[in-house]
């Protein structure tokens, strides 16, 4: 949508309304009475929490290095009387790393047999000696809540079988799976925001569901721009994305070549949606980080707005940085997020949430603010931010979060990575250094973790990642 600066005045009547119309036409209320039991108020009796980083939910993420090794990022939000669940075994030293050196607390680690896929940690929680001893916690505690990364069937499933095997009460710090999809669903999410704020607020987009009317809605979105992309509904980190220059898809024989093989690739199943859409040229992909409460606890809370940092032609995300974008456009996109984080929490929207969107037009002058995406979940944007909110009381410094991947590092131990690093890396007790490690799994056999590369300034902490980080490991 077009923007005036400083001139949008947020409608959150407007946009409650849009979110209980939505409900009412799709009876969200009747597909929440099964969850009802297990969700999670503010006012719950305190009790242990499961931090479980389970991704299974996102199809398609087998060309992303180190994937299975991602559920250790639950360690980030465990803190003393917790308990994180995975399925691989943590890092050698990383644990000692986050008690003695980020003084993260002493949680609880249970690794647990797989069911299934080992990304699968929800379903590896419901056998086994780590489904006894969460039984066994939940029991003498008299409760526990669980805290995952996105709120799929299978963590309502095992909140369900513990409350029954620990005669407790469970409750879920997410959205009941109908709500998680309205958002992570892109065919979905925008049917959302052109109720809340109107389809200007989107790039072009058309959904078909199957390779007919894709290779149609593909040609006609190219008719208008220069570059089009296809995008499957459920996937994440640009993973089931693909982008083409119009001119190459203008013939039907063209459009025909190019959505076969993004089908092929994408391993899409038969009739589910695929959006054709537009691909505007700006470099300006910014996010919007909110926490959402319960319906009644108080309105959507705006957590930080970020530049992302992309990768290639598909702009796939590898990291981010506090927004350095003018006033004006922070404001404009922290409204249009606000008013569609009171639409998801009107339809039982809760917990961490995060929206993409894109910036053209001049940034100082005439620009426009449009959404892309939205993120039902933590993610790798939050995850790093709400860490740092952890672990620096006061104002967020600024800093850099993103993965690196090192190819001389396969085979390298998180203990080697502390050496090389050891004199600039941050420590709690002092407040002083510059890098924050996590996500360092994939460290040995990828060379790839995350960093956070904290700065004077911006400059410097821009610096830290590109240039110092690389000196300390022998680049």
């Amino acid at each position: 949508m077009s923007a005036t600066p400083g001139h949008r005045i947020p409608d959150f009547g407007r946009a409650r309304l849009a979110g209980r119309e939505l409900g009412a036409d799709i009876d969200i209320a009747t597909k929440l009475r099964s969850y009802e039991s297990y969700r999670w108020r503010p006012d719950d009796t305190p009790h242990p929490t499961l931090q479980l980083d389970d991704v299974s939910g996102i199809p398609f993420l087998v060309d992303i290095a180190g994937v299975e090794e991602y559920q250790h990022r639950g360690r980030l939000r465990a803190a003393d009387h917790d308990i994180y669940v995975t399925v691989t075994a943590a890092a050698d030293g990383y644990e000692e790393y986050c008690q003695a050196r980020l003084h993260m607390g002493a949680p609880t680690h249970l690794v647990a047999d797989p069911v299934g896929p080992p990304i699968a940690v929800a379903r590896a929680c419901t056998a086994g000696s780590a489904h006894a001893r969460l039984v066994e916690i939940a029991s003498e505690a008299q409760g526990m809540m669980i805290h995952p990364y996105m709120g799929i069937e299978d963590v309502w499933e095992l909140a369900a079988m513990l409350s029954v095997d620990a005669k407790a009460p469970l409750h879920v710090l997410a959205p009941p799976p109908p709500v998680t999809w309205i958002a992570n669903d892109k065919a979905s999410f925008d049917e959302l925001v052109t109720r809340v704020l109107g389809r200007d607020a989107l790039v072009e987009t058309r959904i078909g569901r199957d390779a007919k009317s894709i290779e149609a809605n593909l040609r006609a979105v190219a008719k208008h721009h220069e570059r089009v992309g296809l995008k499957r509904t459920r996937c994440a980190s640009a993973m089931g994305n693909a982008v083409f220059a119009s001119r190459d898809v203008a013939s039907e024989r063209g459009a025909g070549r190019a959505v076969k093989e993004f089908l092929h690739r994408t391993e899409w199943p038969k009739g589910e949606e695929v959006l054709a859409v537009a691909w505007l040229e700006t470099d300006l992909s910014p996010s919007t980080q909110l926490w959402i409460p319960p319906t009644g606890r108080g309105g959507p809370r705006l957590d930080g707005i970020y530049e992302q940092i992309l990768k290639g032609k598909e702009k796939v995300f590898v990291g981010s940085r506090p927004s350095t974008l003018p006033d004006a456009v922070n404001r404009e996109l922290g409204t249009c997020a606000l008013m569609v984080g009171a639409a998801l929490q009107e339809l039982g929207y809760v917990g961490r949430c995060s929206f993409d969107h894109l910036v053209t037009g001049d940034v100082h002058g005439d620009f426009r603010v449009v959404f892309t995406e939205c993120n039902g979940r933590w993610g790798g944007t939050s995850m790093p931010m709400s860490l740092l909110d952890r672990l620096i009381g006061g104002p967020r410094p600024a800093y850099r979060a993103q993965d690196v991947v090192y190819p001389e590092l396969v085979g390298a131990k998180f203990r080697d990575l502390l050496e090389l690093a050891d004199d600039v890396m941050f420590r709690k007790d002092s407040g002083r250094g510059r890098f924050i490690f996590y996500n360092v799994g994939p460290l040995a056999g990828h060379g790839k973790f995350d960093v956070i590369s904290i700065g004077t300034d911006q400059e410097d902490a821009e610096r830290g990642i590109l240039e110092i980080l690389p000196e300390c490991l022998g680049r």
